[in-house]
C-alpha cells in the first residue's frame, strides 16, 4: 500500500448480495459510530453480474437489522474497470474473489487488493459464503463482519493518522 490515507474502501464478494453489503453496511456503521463517516466512502461490488440491480439477499438485510444496520437501500453491481482507480483500497472475500479481483486489475492497481480478514486482523481466512447455507451461517458472517471492520477502522484511523503526522490514537 502506498503512504497516502485509505480514503475509499471497495468490499467484492461473488453475487454482491451477500458478504460485501453485509461488509458495506458494518462498515458504514462502524464508522458512524466512531464518528468517521465522513472521511471513508465505503461500497461493495461482485465479481460477477447475474444478481446486478437487486436488493441485497433477505438473511443479510435481516441479520444487519438485527443489529441496527439498514442495507435493504443498496443494489448489487458487478466490479467496474473505473473501481481499480477509484479506490484505495478493494477486499475480497476469499481467496477466489482475490484471484479474479487481481486478474481484472491493471498491474499498477493490483497492489490495492486484499483478502479482507488478512488485510483487517491479519487473519488469512475467508469469508465464507453464507447463500447456500442457513440463518445461522449469515448469524456468524456478521460477527466475522463485524469484527472485521472494527478491526478495519481502527487501520483506516490510524493510516489517517500516520500521513498527517499525528501519533496515532489506538490501542
Amino acid at each position: 500500500m502506498s503512504a497516502k490515507p485509505i480514503k475509499s474502501v471497495l468490499f467484492v464478494c461473488l453475487g454482491n448480495i451477500c458478504r460485501s453489503p453485509l461488509a458495506e453496511g458494518v462498515l458504514r456503521a462502524v464508522l458512524a459510530e466512531r464518528g468517521e463517516d465522513q472521511d471513508i466512502v465505503a461500497d461493495s461490488a461482485g465479481t460477477g453480474g447475474w444478481h446486478s440491480g437487486e436488493e441485497p439477499d433477505r438473511r443479510s438485510i435481516a441479520v444487519a437489522g438485527q443489529h441496527g444496520i439498514d442495507i435493504s437501500g443498496q443494489r448489487a453491481r458487478k466490479v467496474l474497470p473505473e473501481d481499480f482507480s477509484r479506490f484505495d483500497l478493494i477486499l475480497g472475500m476469499d481467496r477466489a474473489n482475490v484471484r479474479d479481483l487481481k486478474a481484472l486489475a491493471p498491474p499498477a492497481a493490483r497492489d490495492r487488493v486484499h483478502l479482507y480478514l488478512d488485510f483487517a486482523t491479519g487473519n488469512a481466512h475467508d469469508v465464507p459464503d453464507p447463500y447456500y447455507d442457513d440463518q445461522q451461517a449469515f448469524a456468524s458472517v456478521y460477527r466475522m463482519i463485524r469484527e472485521a471492520s472494527e478491526a478495519l477502522a481502527k487501520r483506516l484511523e490510524a493510516s489517517a493518522s500516520e500521513t498527517s503526522g499525528q501519533a496515532s490514537s489506538t490501542i
